[in-house]
């Protein structure tokens, strides 16, 4: 049976018992559904279904850390939410996702914002792909997750080459900066670069 849970601003629902099969059925039913996303992992499926205060702070997040990038002058590549997966394992897509120095299969860098619960769960699907990094921005702060070994650590700041000299603290108020003006946040945002 599927549940819907927190109905507002986001939807989710779960179904678990299914196989990857199973799973591989739904997605490609599910393949035309634009704006849906879906992980697997442990016989759990989830369909996010992100509410609009969920995408307003992905596309702010995501253009902080590009326009940080390029300012920088480091190499990337925006990868979005492409799905991520081990065949017959895991599937997840992240909110925004980064390859960084080269291109990769597998980003180096995966972000998540989270306005219900799950974020420890999440955690383990990205252990199970060997993403280096995840970050989820909470209630209006950013954790930062550095796979070392085989479990995360949680870090002040990045550990991947070039954002290690991003000062979280000041990145998470441009992000709250945009919420209220955007075009201000990130003007202000690319003159900080710029000065430092």
């Amino acid at each position: 049976m599927l549940a819907l849970l927190n109905p507002t601003p986001d939807q989710q629902i779960f179904q678990s018992g299914l196989t990857w099969a199973d799973f591989k059925l739904i997605q490609k039913g599910l393949e035309r559904s634009s704006g849906l996303r879906l992980s697997y992992f442990e016989g759990q499926l989830e369909i996010l279904m992100p509410g609009k205060e969920h995408e307003q702070f992905v596309s702010i997040i995501g253009y902080l850390i590009m326009t940080f990038l390029t300012e920088q002058g480091i190499f990337f590549q925006p990868t979005r939410s492409m799905t991520q997966e081990k065949e017959g394992l895991v599937s997840t897509q992240a909110d925004e996702s980064y390859c960084i120095g080269t291109p990769k299969a597998l980003p180096d860098l995966a972000i998540e914002v989270v306005f219900t619960s799950g974020s420890l769960q999440k955690l383990l699907r990205y252990r199970a792909l060997e993403i280096p990094e995840v970050w989820f921005w909470e209630d209006g702060l950013l954790r930062v997750y550095h796979l070392m070994g085989d479990e995360y650590l949680q870090c002040d700041r990045s550990r991947l080459p070039g954002l290690a000299n991003l000062d979280l603290e000041q990145f998470s108020r441009y992000v709250l900066m945009a919420e209220t003006d955007a075009g201000a946040a990130f003007r202000a945002f690319r003159q900080m670069l710029l000065d430092s």
